[in-house]
Formats: structure tokens, sequence, C-alpha cells
């Protein structure tokens, strides 16, 4: 077997199942989750909990105002962190009620399908959840003030809210945000009812079911108009008036304090400039309704047909005031839970004078662990590193077939099926990150490396946290989970090989990796460690991949993908935002420097990429373009092969660099390419050794491309004593950081790290413990770089 038939060999998918956990703080005084029934199963982003828990502004989202509207997420969640706050989507995830929605996991939601939840129908999605029919479900008002509750949330910025239809008094049509209004509290910020409701009805039956309802005054003087939606007078006066958020927010607290449990309603008119006059839309409204009746229109068919007649009516004017109302609402709620978190934080300033607000005391906020421990290492000790791994720890169980007679009376060299076969079984320290991390420790010394990783409260975990002080492997960003965390074993890989140590099958446990997620922790293991390179693999969740990945950058680390195996690859490229925005960023600003994946796992992230529209990009077809690659066949054929080139194997590489301006895919037996891109000023378009591997160059004069760099290294040596495949692309990995992270470029290294892959293969370990005598070649390889630029 050659030094790199089995670089990147894991081809397991992890078992999926939905997340049952709720992340909150037992004491926050105002989460009721401990005593209603969805607490145990509400999934509460850490961002979120970590917000309330700590008294930050955070306000609540709706989300079938991006299931069945027009609104892409990051418009509102944008505007929330620009005014000082927390944006936290609430919907149904596969049957799952989550606070803190992700863009893509909102997306995912539109193009996969979602109903609406309301408080009736949140059992109902969820207990299928349950049973394994995973829905989608975007939470209407009612349903996200629910949710909001129960994490502890106090404000909800929306649009307009639900109310008595014309003709309700006979109809019974009243929606079902009026009577949640009446039992949760929770502060809705909107812009009055839907304009065309029975608003004066609505007010009276908001009073009834105990509801403030009032309205921004909004620079006027005496009591207000309530406001009509699109209109900011609708002819009846609202019962209350607010000067402000502030005022707002005093109400909110004392609501609380009191322990009043119906809701408050702010109505905030919509800003002028997107105002249609209240005469216009009395007559568009009036016709709608009218014809609505006419042709029977009525139930949940009601709205959207009026809505639709109503834009129709104002030429389209009430769909830009939509989105100008609705920006409007959320930045007014924000302000308004940042003036709360002001409040309850003990003090409030009014009439320039300072006071002191008097209630009840609460527990002190426990500080989460994470933090405590980025705290530990960044004091007493040197917290920063060359390189920061961010992946997988498990215990590794490599079980190799001893071989046996067939039922033909050969000799057997694959375990059979559906029965006990013999094998010798060895116990390690595994895992791809664990695998990269201790690889770039070996050949780097002490302090160089660090991994970032987790483990369960349990045997296995206490083994592999043992296993890592005797390797000497900083373990300080190692993140014991306790019990209070469900999916919290810690990951186990078992593989099964045959008598020549091949692998036939593999099982993985990852959940804790997967359904785990920790920002604020990550971020401040990032900026303490502030490394050079940073390195993600695929085990994290698709969202945890994108959260590491922009950590990494706004700490200016570069950035390395491990795929780890097809299925996980793909989670590189989330599908689209439906306004074709992505937090990819394409050359020069490319969101990874780096991937290593092999042959299957490139074709996989290439089609993860391609179904998802990142090939349909402007800015990738900008960069394609500058690399002029018309009739590329021949030089394909001359830099790899006739094989290679019919496979596709180099069209993909060179399709993917706009987002991974480096790759190095690892071809087994026949070594491995690097594709790369040049930059206008990189030397090597100049060097005349590098000239035989210069694929193209640029013919546009593009500002940043120079031109691409293709190079297949063979095979440094072919290893038939093989005796263990696990952790062999892991090292390969680990030593070319390592040598990147000395100032090395790639091509100088790849041989090394191919010689590291080679002392794995002949190792019983994961990562060979001869490693560190590629110290000395490796610093050399790095060095050479530096001599070649001066």
């Amino acid at each position: 077997m050659s030094t790199m038939a089995m670089l990147g060999s894991r081809t397991t998918r992890c078992a999926r199942t939905w997340p049952a956990r709720l992340r909150r703080d037992p004491h926050r005084q105002y989460s009721g989750a401990s005593r209603l029934g969805l607490a145990g199963i509400l999934n509460v982003r850490p961002e979120v909990a970590h917000a309330v828990a700590t008294n930050q502004p955070v306000v609540a989202l709706e989300s079938t105002i991006y299931t069945h509207g027009a609104l892409g997420p990051l418009l509102l969640e944008d505007t929330v962190r620009q005014h000082g706050a927390v944006p936290a989507v609430c919907g149904i995830l596969a049957g799952v009620p989550t606070v803190g929605l992700t863009p893509a996991e909102v997306d995912r939601m539109v193009h996969e399908g979602a109903s609406k939840a309301s408080r009736r129908d949140i059992a109902y999605v969820v207990g299928m959840g349950l049973a394994g029919q995973r829905i989608h479900a975007g939470t209407t008002i009612a349903g996200t003030m629910i949710l909001a509750r129960l994490a502890g949330i106090r404000v909800f910025g929306t649009g307009g809210l639900g109310g008595v239809h014309r003709g309700g008094h006979d109809s019974l049509d009243i929606s079902a945000d009026l009577t949640e209004l009446g039992r949760t509290r929770v502060a809705v910020i909107s812009s009055g009812c839907k304009g065309f409701l029975d608003i004066p009805r609505t007010l009276e039956f908001l009073e009834t079911q105990g509801v403030l309802a009032s309205t921004f005054a909004d620079g006027r003087r005496g009591n207000v108009d309530f406001p009509a939606f699109w209109a900011r007078d609708s002819g009846t006066k609202s019962p209350f008036v607010v000067q402000d958020e502030r005022d707002a927010a005093a109400i909110v607290f004392a609501q609380e304090q009191l322990g009043v449990e119906s809701g408050l309603l702010f109505a905030n008119p919509i800003p002028q400039e997107h105002a249609i006059s209240r005469e216009d839309m009395d007559a568009a409204i009036g016709t709608a309704v009218r014809e609505a009746d006419e042709k029977g229109f009525s139930g949940a068919a009601n709205t959207p047909y009026i809505l639709k007649r109503i834009r129709e009516l104002t030429d389209g004017r009430s769909a830009p005031a939509n989105v100008a109302l609705v920006q409007s609402n959320v930045a007014r709620a924000a302000n308004v839970a940042v003036e709360l978190s002001k409040l309850l934080d003990g003090k409030f300033a009014q009439a320039d004078k300072l006071y002191t607000v008097q209630s009840a005391p609460v527990p002190a906020v426990k500080k989460d662990t994470a933090e405590e421990a980025v705290a530990e290492v960044t004091e007493g000790r040197n917290a920063t590193a060359d390189i920061l791994v961010a992946g997988s720890i498990a215990l590794d169980l490599s079980c190799d077939f001893a071989g046996g007679v067939s039922t033909g009376g050969s000799q057997a060299v694959s375990p059979a099926l559906h029965t006990s076969n013999p094998a010798s079984i060895n116990q390690s320290v595994g895992g791809v990150g664990h695998n990269v991390a201790l690889a770039a420790h070996k050949v780097s010394g002490d302090g160089k490396a660090r991994l970032c990783s987790m483990v369960g409260d349990d045997i296995a975990g206490s083994t592999i946290l043992s296993a890592l002080e005797i390797s000497g492997l900083d373990t300080s960003y190692i993140r014991k989970l306790g019990h209070e965390y469900p999916f919290t074993r810690t990951a186990q890989y078992v593989a099964v090989n045959d008598a020549s140590k091949n692998l036939v099958v593999a099982m993985a446990d990852m959940a804790i990796f997967s359904r785990h997620s920790f920002p604020v922790y990550w971020n401040s293991a990032v900026a303490a460690s502030k490394p050079k390179w940073l390195v993600v693999d695929g085990n994290w969740a698709e969202a945890d991949i994108q959260i590491w990945i922009q950590a990494g950058r706004k700490h200016d680390a570069r950035i390395a993908f491990e795929p780890v195996s097809t299925a996980k690859s793909e989670r590189l490229f989330p599908p689209l935002a439906r306004d074709g925005s992505s937090s990819m960023g394409c050359f020069p600003h490319a969101s990874v420097d780096l991937a290593t994946p092999n042959q299957l796992e490139l074709a996989a992230m290439h089609g993860a990429a391609s179904r998802g529209g990142y090939f349909e990009r402007p800015g990738w077809f900008e960069i394609i373009d500058a690399f002029g690659m018309m009739g590329a066949r021949d030089r394909f054929v001359r830099l790899t092969s006739a094989e290679m080139t019919d496979a596709g194997l180099p069209v993909q590489t060179v399709q993917m660099l706009p987002y991974i301006p480096t790759i190095v895919t690892k071809l087994g037996e026949r070594g491995a390419l690097l594709t790369s891109i040049l930059a206008r000023d990189d030397p090597r378009l100049r060097d005349p050794d590098s000239a035989p591997y210069i694929l193209t160059r640029s013919v546009n004069d593009h500002p940043h491309v120079g031109g691409v760099y293709m190079r297949l290294f063979p095979a440094v040596e072919r290893v038939q004593d093989v005796v263990s495949v696990n952790g062999v692309g892991d090292t390969f990995l680990g030593v070319l950081i390592a040598g990147l992270a000395q100032g090395g470029r790639v091509e100088n290294l790849i041989n090394v790290a191919q010689k590291a892959a080679v002392l794995s293969l002949r190792s019983q370990e994961a990562v060979s413990v001869e490693l560190v005598g590629l110290a000395r070649e490796l610093k050399a390889a790095a060095a050479a770089a530096a001599a070649a630029a001066s």
C-alpha cells in the first residue's frame, strides 16, 4: 500500500437525531421554562442563552415572516445587532422548537417547506418530531411569544399583529395573537394590527384580555391614534401613549416585578416617509375586503387574498412599506431591550437623576464554565499558539481481522458478516481534530499547537484527558460537558479492518460535536490563543463550521478545513440565502485558505457547492474568468494524467479555488495534487523552476489573480508493512499546517507531510511517536520558502 493509500479514508456518516435540550440558567427569574411543558425539549442557542443569563439585550423574531413572506432573515437580524441587541429567530426546525435559528436554517425551512405554528399547533409539530416525522414550522406571533417566554426573552419585534376581523362579532374570526397576549408575558412591538382588521374591536378584545395596548408618541403630543399598519393613523385613539423606549422598558420591568402574566403591546407607527395616507388605505382596504367576501375568501385564505389585493390597489406601495415598518419595529424593539437591560442591571436614569431600583434579590448568575476555562488559560500562563485545531477527539477502537479459513477452504482476508470474527483490537485516542493537533504538536514543539474540543463526563472522557496529559498536548481548551447536557457521550470511533489492514466498515458516534454549540467560548478560545492557523474539521454542525470560520477571520487567523468524510465535507457549503448571500467569501477574501480532501470528499464538496448555487455567484464568475481556462484539457493531462482529467478531478479543484484558494487533494497511491491560486505578485509566476506547474496565467489583468498553480506529487514511498491506516490523513494535515505556521510554502512541505503519513501507517497509534524525528526536516523545508523569497 502506498503512503497516501488511506489518507482521509473515513467515510462514515454521523447519525443525526434531533436535539432535546434547553440551555438556560436555572436562576433566571423571568424564564418560566421550569414550569412549562416545552422546557425539556426547547433548543435555545448558546448566544441567546448566554445573553439572557447575563442580562444582555435580546429581541425575539418570528419565523413566519421569512417562511411565508419575502424577507431575508439577515435584514432583521442585522437591524437588531446594529441597535445593540442579540437577535433570536424562533421556529420549529425538523420538529425541534428552537430559539436562535441561523439564516441557513431559516433558508432550509423555506426550501423544504414549513407550515405555520400558533399555540394550538406547537404540540402537534413537536410531537410528530418525537414520533420521527420531522416537520418544519414557522412560528406566528402567538407561537413566537411562547418560545420567547420559555427562553426568558422579554421583548419581541414583529410586523403587524393579528386581530378581530371585520365581521368578527359574527364569524368569531379572532387571531390567537390576542389571546396569547392575554396569557403570556412578552412585550410585543408591532405597527398595531393589520390595517384591514376591525381595529376598535381588536382594542376592546385586548382590554378584556387584560393587555396594555399603547402607542409610541413618535414626537406627537396628546392622545394619538393607534396606528393602522400602513397608515400612521386609524381614526381610533390609542388606550395609552408612551413617549420613548425608556418609558416602554419601565413598563415591561414593572409588569415583571408585579408578576402580572399578561403581555404588553407597544404600537410603533410606520415611519412617515414610508406611510400611505389613511384615505388611500381606507379605499384600498374597503375594496379588498368587499371582494374577499364576494369571492368567498374566508378563514386562512382571507388574509393572503386581502394582502395581495391591497398590494395591487396601492400600485405596489404596500410591499416596500411592509419592509420599512418591520425594520422600524425591530429597531425600536432592540432599543427597548437595551433600556430594559439597564433596568435589570439595577439602575434607571430619569430626569437627570440616578435612581437605584429596589427589587427582590436575584441569585447571582453563575459564570459560564466556558468563559471560566478561557479565563483560566489567560491568567497565569501563556495562552497563545501558532495552531489552534477546532475538531473532534474520540476514543478509537481499531479491530484488525486476524484471518481464518473461508467456507471454500481458502485463506479468508475479510471478516465474515453476521458472526463473531477473530481480531486484534487496540484502543487509542483519536478523532480528526486530535490527530491533526497531535501531529502538529510533535513536529513543532511545546505550546505551538492546541486543540479545542469536547468530551463527556464519562469513563471515555477521563481516559482521553489522561492520555492527553501524557502526550504533552495542552488540555486547556478541552471542555468537559456534564450530565445537564444531553447527547454528551464522549465521541467514539470503531474501525473494522481486513487482514491487510484495509478499512471494511467504520462506526462513529460524534453527536457531542453536532449537537452542542458554544460560540462565546469558541470566540474566546481563538482570541486567547491568537493562532496563525485555525484548523476546522467537518465533525461540527453546518452552522458551527461557519461560526468557527468567522471567529478565525475575526482574529486574523488563516483557516484550513479538513472534510473528514464525504458526507461531512458538504457542510462547508450550506444552501445560499434567498438573496444569494453567503458567509463564504471569494478570493481575495476567501473564508477558507486551505482544504485537504481526498478525491471522494472533493467530489462531494464540489457537488454541494454546485447544488447550493455557489457556482452562479458573480464573485465566482469573476475569478474563474480571470483564470482564462479555455482549452485547458491538454494542460490538465500534462500536469496530472488522462485518467484524472477524464474523472473531472482537475476541473473540480479549479472550480473550487475561488472559495478555497489552495486545495491539496489526497489521491492514495497516486500521491497528492496541489492546486492553488497565484496572486499577481506571487514569485512563482516568474520562477523558472515553477514554470512547468503554471496551469494558466491571468488573461484579463485582474487586480488580484495572477494564475493557477497545479502540481502532482507522487507518493514518496510504497508501504508494504502497514500496521494501521487510522489517522494517516490527519497526520498529513497536521504536519503540513505545522510547516505553514513556520512560514513554509505548501509545495515545499507536501513530501515531508507524506513521510509523516508513512510513519503513521507503520504505527499502531493514529499519530506515530516517531514524528518528532521529522521536526528538523520540516523546519528546513519551511525555511526554504523564506530563502526563496529573499
